[in-house]
């Protein structure tokens, strides 16, 4: 059901790489709901992923750019401003990635250049991103800007291993840099924390169907889908949200709030009485 929450809005999608990435679902949805946007993912993304075929569908341009590199982004915000006809309303930042994770290294025996180019893609590219928008004036007022996170950055889940410490920092760019934003252009910065969602950097974590088998049994409400996270994001870049800044926005059933779970205890009941 379409509510034309964006019609006439105009922003830029980062990290699409197939139908099980949430920033693709974003793009459905934004498209569904009258929004136009700019795709855009880093070049060897663009070859490996299916994003030509979400640019097709949606009618979108798609702008190859790195985020690590501030040229890459200036090119990028100048082209999409073009495009697009003006300013931006809304800004989709769905990007992780942890060589230490994908090397198989233990959280205790780190390869630190890995680790550096690990907060560089996931976190630091949101704060370059920002100030590339920012030093452009590329945002109109009461804009929105949105990036992903994962609950590790509070709690200890041991296999998320240092993308743990990327969204922690990603979080704190999101409230620094979204102080500035906010006093000064009036545009709005905030993190939404998924329940784990079968994405295809999300299986790259060990252990990862046990968890969001787990997650699933803790949430009253259940794990929330990428579909459902693609829901609450246009909230965020909706008019409907206009005060809502420097938060950190839990969508995951309430498993942010839960201690234990009647189905969790059951399962380890049973395994006791067994």
């Amino acid at each position: 059901m379409a509510y034309n929450l964006l019609k006439g809005k105009k922003g830029i999608i980062f990290g699409a790489l197939d139908e099980n990435s949430i920033a693709w679902k974003v793009a459905e949805k934004v498209h569904e709901e009258g929004g136009s946007f700019v795709l855009t993912n880093a070049p060897i993304a663009l070859r490996m992923g299916k994003i030509k075929e979400l640019a097709e569908k949606t009618g979108a341009e798609l702008i190859p750019a790195d985020a690590t590199k501030i040229e890459d982004l200036e090119n990028l915000v100048e082209k999409a401003t073009e495009v697009l006809g003006g300013k931006l309303d809304f800004v989709l930042h769905s990007i992780g990635m942890s060589v230490n994770v994908r090397k198989g290294n233990h959280y205790t025996d780190m390869n630190y250049d890995f680790t550096t180019k690990g907060w560089d893609i996931s976190a630091v590219s949101f704060h370059k991103t920002m100030q590339t928008l920012y030093k452009k004036d590329a945002m109109n007022e009461w804009g929105s800007i949105v990036a992903l996170t994962y609950m590790a950055a509070q709690r200890v889940f041991p296999d998320y291993n240092d993308m743990a410490d990327n969204k922690a920092y990603l979080e704190s760019i999101a409230r620094s840099f979204g102080y500035f934003f906010g006093s000064e252009k009036k545009v709005r910065v905030n993190t939404i924390s998924q329940s784990p969602t079968p994405t295809t950097a999300g299986q790259g974590v060990k252990g990862f169907d046990g968890f969001i088998a787990y997650a699933d049994k803790m949430s009253p409400l259940g794990n929330a889908t990428a579909d459902e996270c693609a829901d609450y994001t246009l909230t965020l870049f909706s008019d409907l949200t206009k005060k809502v800044t420097l938060q950190n926005l839990y969508n995951d059933g309430g498993f942010s709030n839960m201690g234990v779970s009647q189905q969790v205890m059951d399962t380890f009941m049973k395994e006791e009485d067994s």
